[in-house]
């Protein structure tokens, strides 16, 4: 596999597989061929890609919001090529880099709002332990201002990344066993 080099490719308006484009799989490659057999499961893919993190309603989360939540579950994964993708897309959305490190190594850190720190906590806890989830932390998220529907849209989100990772270290493996 190859690592995702800094590209202009931000947007699902320039990939039409994010999968692929993570993975740095070649459509005529073997792999890309491979998974070009099951074409309803990239369309779902990228579907959900797209409805959690390019939503033409964001509800009460920003797309900023939803990059540093990928990023943050990119950097507990330690997902090179995902972080790096969730990075630019936060570079190409004019945000600081010194809260793009701060989102991906210091989810406590003073340059994030109270409500990135709250939503950065949840993301830690669904991503490491999740079965320590309690209401206390959702009325932790409510307490910021998020909705229910936002609430949702947050653990959708996670768990559509959790897929997403799973997907590319599988696809790694394969990569290396060619």
């Amino acid at each position: 596999m190859t690592e995702l080099h800094r590209t202009t490719a931000v947007s699902s308006a320039d990939v039409h597989d994010i999968i692929n484009h993570l993975a740095g799989i070649a459509p005529h490659s073997q792999l890309g061929q491979l998974r070009s057999q099951r074409l309803d499961v990239l369309q779902y893919a990228q579907g959900s890609y797209l409805a959690l993190l390019e939503p033409e309603d964001l509800g009460n989360v920003s797309r900023i919001e939803r990059d540093l939540i990928a990023l943050r579950v990119a950097t507990l994964t330690s997902i090179t090529s995902l972080a790096a993708w969730h990075r630019l897309r936060l570079q190409g959305a004019g945000v600081d880099d010194a809260v793009i490190a701060a989102a991906a190594e210091d989810p406590d850190s003073d340059l994030l709002s109270i409500r990135q720190q709250v939503i950065l906590a949840h993301v830690d806890l669904l991503t490491k332990a999740p079965a320590t989830a309690t209401q206390d932390r959702i009325a932790a998220l409510s307490a910021v201002g998020l909705q229910p529907r936002d609430i949702v849209v947050i653990s959708q989100l996670i768990a559509y990344l959790s897929f997403q990772v799973r997907t590319l270290v599988g696809l790694r493996i394969l990569a290396e066993e060619n």
